[in-house]
């Protein structure tokens, strides 16, 4: 389903990734896993069109997207849940949700009624504080919006930085059983993930990187 080949990537004269490559599976969880400042966040942050790729190519579904703009890569059905959650906290949790379905058009955004009661049966915990700004959350409850309004573009992949960061067990143990769920449903997941108990469990491949390279690749 998503294809990136020997891309580069800088932040000025500075090279990030060096011909990285990797393949994800349509119904797979993938996981990226290497130590900090490997450059996992900048390649989720160059498959989403949020740094330019200087080199190589990433493919949705067969079609070239490494030359879009972000809100485009949005509408061809890839959204990304970024690291620290970067919500609206003035805003209320619904405001948050609907801001996720601000890129759809047509049907797909007369239809976000039906997508805020899908968001809201997974995350049950969002339902009693629909009203409430997203800023006055607990952490776990605050990924969870991320997730959702992530959800709320309708994607076909999903990528998530670090979406266990600082968070307690039990709420860990709770996304963790979401993500599973929307795999289940069909969803493809790309995750960042420093933790490798978390991130080996339940994925179904995993790619290492270090300083900029993909060193390994397996099941």
């Amino acid at each position: 389903m998503l294809t990136v080949h020997a891309i580069d990537a800088c932040y000025g004269r500075v090279r990030a990734l060096h011909r990285v490559s990797l393949t994800v599976a349509r119904g797979e969880l993938a996981t990226i896993v290497g130590p900090n400042g490997s450059g996992k966040s900048t390649l989720l942050r160059a498959i989403t069109g949020l740094l330019p790729v200087r080199h190589g190519s990433v493919a949705l579904d067969g079609e070239p997207i490494s030359d879009l703009p972000p809100e485009i890569i949005v509408r061809r059905g890839l959204a990304m849940v970024p690291e620290g959650r970067e919500l609206f906290p003035p805003l209320t949790v619904r405001e948050n949700l609907l801001l996720g379905a601000y890129a759809l058009r047509g049907a797909a955004r007369r239809a976000r009624g039906e997508d805020l009661d899908r968001v809201l049966a997974l995350f049950p915990a969002l339902g009693a504080r629909l009203g409430q700004p997203a800023g006055t959350l607990s952490g776990g409850e605050q990924q969870m919006l991320a997730i959702g309004r992530a959800l709320m573009s309708r994607p076909r992949l999903l990528l998530l930085d670090e979406p266990f960061l600082g968070l307690a067990p039990l709420i860990v143990a709770e996304i963790r059983h979401s993500l599973e769920k929307l795999r289940r449903t069909g969803l493809t997941l790309l995750m960042v993930e420093q933790k490798l108990d978390i991130a080996l469990g339940f994925a179904q491949r995993a790619y290492v990187l270090i300083k900029g390279r993909v060193v390994l690749e397996d099941s």
